[in-house]
């Protein structure tokens, strides 16, 4: 039967997962950017030589040998821009996988989540005892702002006031008001005339009245 149908071939090892490919990529570019640095300074060496030689014959050889390290400095630079691109590719496929992971744990989370809202709405929570509640709450603040007015109330303020009354009171405050602003518009009396001193006439220094000082001011009197 082998023969007719072949052998079954044996399971190969398993391939390797994406992180462990992006890692090997990036060891990699690690290794052709080593390589790429070792040709630039190797460049700068004969860049400093063609400054210095002056044999014209010696400075071509010398760029001869720049121009294969150049060639050399472009193939890594591509093959570690294509190893780049390889590794962002893995790197977007193993974020795609983790998305869709993330994405099928939030829905079972989700499910779970509705199960059991279900159960509990069902089992513990009913909507005719929700509304019994809210009627039952509405009447208790009903009962509440009642008892809150009644308690309120200022069992000392007579009741018996009428417009006539409203009227006379208005009136002796705007009466009162009106005396208040004259007396603010009055003169203080340390301000009135017939307190002040008389003004001095005598200029300083010369002969003044008695019982006055050189500026015609009143000296206080003089006890024994």
């Amino acid at each position: 039967m082998k023969r007719v149908f072949g052998k079954k071939k044996a399971p190969g090892p398993p391939p390797p997962s994406l992180d462990d490919a992006s890692s090997g990529i990036g060891k990699r570019v690690g290794g052709m950017d080593a390589k790429i640095a070792a040709l630039d300074k190797e460049l700068k060496g004969y860049k400093d030589k063609l400054k210095t030689t002056k044999n014209p014959a010696a400075k071509k050889q010398i760029q001869k040998r720049a121009m294969e390290v150049l060639k050399r400095k472009r193939m890594y630079e591509n093959q570690r821009d294509m190893a780049m691109g390889q590794q962002f590719n893995v790197d977007q496929a193993a974020f795609g996988i983790e998305s869709a992971k993330a994405s099928v744990d939030t829905v079972a989370a989700m499910k779970a989540a509705n199960t059991e809202l279900k159960k509990t709405i069902q089992k513990d929570l009913k909507i005719d005892d929700v509304e019994d509640l809210a009627d039952d709450m509405a009447e208790l603040m009903e009962d509440f702002n009642e008892i809150n007015e009644v308690l309120g109330q200022n069992f000392a303020t007579p009741e018996d006031i009428d417009e006539a009354d409203l009227e006379a009171e208005l009136d002796m405050l705007e009466d009162e008001l009106e005396e208040e602003e004259l007396e603010a518009d009055a003169t203080p009396s340390y301000l009135q005339e017939s307190q002040l001193p008389a003004q001095p006439t005598a200029a300083p220094g010369s002969k003044v009245p008695a019982n006055t000082d050189e500026y015609g001011l009143p000296m206080p009197a003089q006890t024994n």
